[in-house]
């Protein structure tokens, strides 16, 4: 049997280590592991080509000074986890920070070459409350729907293994203007190396045009309604071009220009209103892909959205290097980054190779 390694930072107050602890250890009964808990046993460790467990045990406070040691040593390396393939589990005193740090780590071992299955991460709150409708379905108490949850984690990173399909399909997602953007003309540049490669079926839609609507949360049994027929309570383009596209395609790019540190409010509606189709269907042998420019700083908040939307949420595989972020502010500047050519070049090769 394949090893497990477990990316377990130490806590210093080893109480509030006690939860974290059971929970590892039930969810990986029969499996073979390897700790990992200081920050001297990662660097002499090979994280590539591995199947691995970040288990983060966070406190009340929310942080653990051992991952931030970690945290450090990752985002400086280069390749580090390149070929693996990765979950999450997080463990904390309050309601607050097991998501946001969660995300941190994720987008950083991403771009060191980690894969994240869809659904990767596995988070208990202080009282667990975030278990309440996993609990009920399962007819079992917070604590054990926690457990399984962990034990169905494991099996997914043990089980995934990445097949290219033969002819993939891609399908693209923006809101902007072709006249001033960055982001459009970047893309252009990755689209002009998908093109020259072939073998790639591609999609465009523009959400710019036509009124979007934003999720209003409808009740479960309405969501669970229209989403058994392919459809949303509002219709337009997101039921008539989106839904269908999503069904049909390998890979998402989603284009994503920096508004006030967030994706834009059409995009942001989509990642909502994707809920109604997510509830009857499976992605998780869909792919996830971003370009995301930014005119002054904040494209790693972007990419944590993504992260937490469509990865985390919306059970999107993460692929490794998921996206492609550049700083751009003024118009057309995007061309003049040097070495641009070569980084769309890369995107594309990615898309390529693992969509």
């Amino acid at each position: 049997m394949e090893t497990l390694i477990i990316i377990k930072p130490a806590c210093r107050e080893k109480r509030k280590e006690k939860r974290l602890s059971a929970i590892v250890e039930s969810s990986t009964a029969g499996i073979s592991v390897e700790m990992i808990n200081t920050i001297e046993e990662l660097e002499q460790t090979n994280l590539k080509d591995r199947k691995i467990l970040f288990a983060i045990s966070l406190g009340e406070s929310g942080i653990n000074l051992e991952l931030y040691a970690m945290l450090k040593k990752i985002r400086l390396s280069t390749g580090m986890f390149r070929g693996s393939v990765a979950g999450i589990i997080v463990d904390g005193d309050s309601e607050l920070y097991t998501k946001s740090v969660a995300r941190e780590v994720v987008l950083g071992a991403n771009l060191q070459g980690c894969t994240f299955v869809g659904k990767p991460l596995v988070e208990g709150t202080g009282s667990l409350e975030n278990y309440n409708i996993i609990a009920k379905n399962l007819e079992t108490d917070h604590y054990n729907a926690y457990i399984l949850s962990g034990r169905q984690l494991i099996q997914r990173i043990l089980d995934y293994h990445h097949e290219r399909k033969r002819k993939p399909n891609l399908l693209v997602l923006h809101s902007s203007s072709t006249k001033s953007s960055n982001t459009l003309l970047l893309w252009s540049l990755v689209r002009k190396e998908l093109e020259k490669a072939g073998g790639l079926e591609m999609e465009e839609i523009s959400l710019l045009n036509g009124e979007i609507y934003d999720c209003i949360g409808c009740p479960y049994d309405t969501c669970l309604h229209y989403g058994e027929r392919g459809s949303c309570v509002y219709g337009g383009v997101i039921v008539d071009r989106v839904y269908p596209g999503i069904l049909k395609c390998d890979g998402l790019l989603m284009l994503c220009p920096n508004y006030n540190d967030a994706i834009s409010a059409n995009m942001a509606a989509f990642v909502n209103r994707l809920t109604a189709l997510f509830r009857n269907n499976d992605f998780s042998e869909k792919r996830i892909f971003s370009i995301i420019v930014s005119g002054y700083s904040g494209g790693d908040i972007l990419a944590q959205q993504l992260i937490s939307g469509i990865n985390m949420n919306k059970a999107f595989v993460l692929p490794p290097e998921f996206c492609l972020m550049e700083t751009a502010n003024n118009p057309k500047s995007v061309l003049k980054i040097p070495g641009i050519e070569d980084h769309a070049r890369n995107f594309a090769e990615r898309i390529i190779d693992f969509i």
